[in-house]
């Protein structure tokens, strides 16, 4: 009895070591980007924030997210606190749009954070066959013959007419918390009504990233997604939307006739913990019963 208790002992030990193993996390083949105080921020701008004027004020709007504008003062915001519908405008001193607030302190912590993620984002390394090279339209599924980019790390270079011609379909793969990583080595350029998909509907622009080595220019109704983090400026032209944030390094963020929404992004959670706890308890739940059995024996 004794040897039989011994030989359930280890078998059950076994499911729970197995147990555990199915559990824990999964490395991923590409981590998120941490954009720290900056990720509450739909426009984060060094020299200045402009918008179209149509009397009796701007064009554009912002759905969700807070404007932010540093070292420059607010006298350079041309946003008004009715654009903005779902956040704050910070400035660094008094000087602002009505309904602003002063937080330097802020600011400096995000621009600060800003510069952390465009350099993280910089150093990924890239897969070879993930280098698009300078020719047009790298990012374009036409290019690829239809077939759209999973998670993972992408460079490109300038391109004679425009970095996105079309449509670009991101392939989540089923994961809600797939990761693209996009370095642009110069300028990033979409051409009017260009757009940014995923396929099924499955992935998030929380986890989308253009790190972009000058400016980056959203073409005219171009639907784009994704954080742009531009070491000069940001532009967005006529009737282009955005679905993530336009965060400008060194100079200006500039809009006409624009939404911007910053959508919301809830960090993933892992299952490890809670299944460890449950198959834990189980290995002991039984271990006890088989123990008191072979007591009686």
């Amino acid at each position: 009895m004794k040897d039989m208790f011994k030989m359930k002992s280890k078998s059950l030990i076994l499911l729970a070591v197995v147990a555990l193993a199915g559990l824990l996390p999964q490395s991923k083949a590409t981590l998120t980007v941490n954009l720290g105080t900056a990720s509450s921020f739909a426009i984060l701008a060094a020299s200045e924030i402009t918008d179209v004027q149509v009397p009796p004020g701007g064009t554009s709007k912002i759905v969700t997210g807070d404007i932010g504008l540093s070292p420059a003062t607010g006298a350079s915001i041309g946003l008004t606190a009715s654009q903005v519908i779902g956040g704050t405008i910070y400035t660094v001193a008094a000087a602002g749009p009505a309904g602003s607030v002063a937080n330097a302190g802020l600011l400096t912590t995000a621009t600060h954070d800003l510069g952390l993620a465009y350099t993280d984002a910089f150093t990924r390394p890239v897969p070879v066959a993930n280098a698009f090279g300078v020719v047009d339209n790298q990012l374009g599924d036409a290019t690829r013959g239809g077939l759209p980019l999973p998670s993972g790390v992408y460079s490109f270079g300038h391109a004679a007419t425009a970095n996105l011609i079309g449509t670009l379909t991101l392939d989540a793969g089923g994961d809600p918390n797939a990761v693209w990583i996009f370095k642009a080595s110069s300028d990033l350029i979409t051409a009017s009504s260009s757009k940014v998909v995923f396929k099924d509907g499955v992935g998030s622009p929380c986890n989308v990233f253009w790190e972009v080595g000058s400016s980056a220019t959203l073409g005219t109704l171009t639907a784009f997604v994704g954080n742009i983090m531009a070491y000069a400026s940001v532009g967005l032209d006529t009737g282009a939307t955005l679905d993530g944030s336009a965060l400008a390094e060194t100079a200006a963020v500039t809009l006409d006739h624009n939404t911007i929404t910053v959508p919301t992004c809830v960090p993933e959670v892992s299952s490890f913990w809670p299944g460890a706890c449950c198959a834990s308890l189980f290995a002991w739940q039984w271990l006890v019963v088989w123990r008191r059995k072979a007591g009686r024996s």
